[in-house]
C-alpha cells in the first residue's frame, strides 16, 4: 500500500513520539519553564525514510500554493538555523529547487555566511523543523529582505498554536502538525509538580 503523500496530522505526531522527537512527561526548560511535552525534532530526521516521509508531505503542501508552484524550480530553500538543515534539503530534493541556504546566529544576531549575493538569489520559501514563538521565521524574514528577495512560502513541520499563521499579511506558514503547548512560568504553578511527576532538565 503506498503512502499518502501528506499525511493527517494525527500520523505525524505518532511519526514524531515512535522516534523520540515528541516525549510526554514533565520536564524544565533552562529558562526556568515548565511543560509536560518535549520537542527534539533531529531525532525525527536521523531515520532517512522518516525524513524523506515528512519533507515529501511539506513539499506537497507548497505545490498546492500557485505562487510557489509557478515558479518551480528557480526558487531557494533557506532555513533559518542549522537546526531546519534537514528539512530544507528534503523540501529542496522533493520539489528540485535550484538554491538552497541556511542562517547561523552568531553573536547573539542570525545572519547568513559571507558572501550570499545579494540580487543572486531566487524567490525564497523558508522552512524549518518546528516553530513555537515564530522568531527565527521573522528574523529570517528580515534577512532575506536584505537580500532583495521575495518571499513566496513558508512551511515548518510543527508550529505552535502560540506562533503568527502567516509573515507579512498574504504568506501562510504551512504546516504538518498544529500543537497547542502548554507552558508553566516557574513549578508553583507546574500541574506535573503538584502531582510529583518526576521532572527531566532539557538544554533545549
Amino acid at each position: 500500500m503506498m503512502p499518502k503523500l501528506i499525511p493527517s496530522q494525527d500520523e505525524v505526531m505518532q511519526t514524531l513520539k515512535r522516534t523520540g522527537a515528541f516525549r510526554e512527561g514533565h520536564f524544565i526548560y533552562p529558562s526556568g519553564k515548565h511543560t509536560p511535552h518535549y520537542f527534539q525534532m533531529p531525532l525525527a530526521f536521523r531515520y532517512y525514510d522518516t525524513a524523506r516521509v515528512l519533507a515529501v508531505a511539506l513539499s506537497r503542501k507548497f505545490r498546492t500554493e500557485k505562487i510557489v508552484s509557478s515558479a518551480l524550480p528557480k526558487i531557494a530553500v533557506i532555513s533559518p538555523s542549522p537546526g531546519g538543515i534537514p528539512v530544507a534539503f528534503g523540501v529542496r530534493d522533493a520539489l528540485s529547487a535550484e538554491q538552497i541556504y541556511w542562517a547561523e546566529r552568531e553573536d547573539g544576531k542570525r545572519r547568513f555566511r559571507q558572501y550570499v549575493n545579494q540580487g543572486g538569489v531566487h524567490p525564497v520559501i523558508i522552512v524549518d523543523d518546528i516553530t513555537r514563538t515564530g522568531d527565527a521565521l521573522l528574523e529570517t524574514v528580515d534577512l532575506v529582505r536584505e537580500l532583495g528577495a521575495p518571499i513566496i512560502g513558508c512551511g515548518v513541520i510543527v508550529r505552535f498554536t502560540s506562533a503568527p499563521e502567516k509573515i507579512d499579511d498574504d504568506v501562510p506558514i504551512l504546516s504538518l502538525a498544529e500543537y497547542d503547548a502548554k507552558w508553566y512560568d516557574d513549578g508553583e504553578n507546574c500541574v506535573e509538580c503538584r502531582d510529583d511527576a518526576p521532572a527531566e532538565h532539557v538544554r533545549f
